[in-house]
């Protein structure tokens, strides 16, 4: 059986995997400081209020700010929030090469973000939660190291 890898804080054993992790993002035209400023940002249809969200100084206050219901959510983010979050998770890890080989070296490994503070992105402390941040960081393991393969075949190849 795999083994498992639980990740949560930055600044443990593969808080790389975290989206307060501080690894830029090029997407949409611009800059992100972390995958969650983007992710944040991305629940909003209000422009300045996406731009406030991604200058946001920290991570933390970027969730904050996405996380304030006074703030008019866009209609289909229920339906959108994963394909975000993978589209988010896939730049992170195709931008920064050291972060592709930390993923792709955790072999088939199950990711766990482990916090009670989240049953749904989060396993929920307990393992209950759906993870859905680990599966999605195993789908991109599974979706870099399929693309790797190819590469090297094509490069053997030509």
């Amino acid at each position: 059986m795999p083994a498992v890898i639980h990740f949560y804080a930055v600044n443990e054993a593969h808080g790389e995997f975290s989206n307060f992790a501080p690894y830029p993002i090029a997407l949409d035209g611009e800059r992100w400081p972390t995958t969650e400023h983007y992710f944040q940002a991305q629940k909003f249809d209000d422009e300045a209020y996406r731009q406030k969200i991604r200058k946001a100084n920290s991570p933390m206050l970027a969730a904050r700010l996405g996380r304030d219901r006074k703030q008019k959510l866009r209609r289909d983010w229920e339906s959108v929030k994963v394909a975000v979050m993978r589209k988010a998770v896939r730049a992170k890890f195709t931008q920064h090469q050291e972060l592709r080989e930390l993923l792709l070296a955790t072999g088939d490994a199950k990711l766990v973000e482990h916090t009670e503070n989240d049953d749904y992105w989060g396993d929920g402390g307990d393992g209950s939660g759906k993870n859905m941040l680990g599966r999605i960081l195993m789908e991109v393991r599974g979706t870099l190291r399929n693309e790797g393969e190819s590469q090297v075949t094509d490069t053997v190849e030509s």
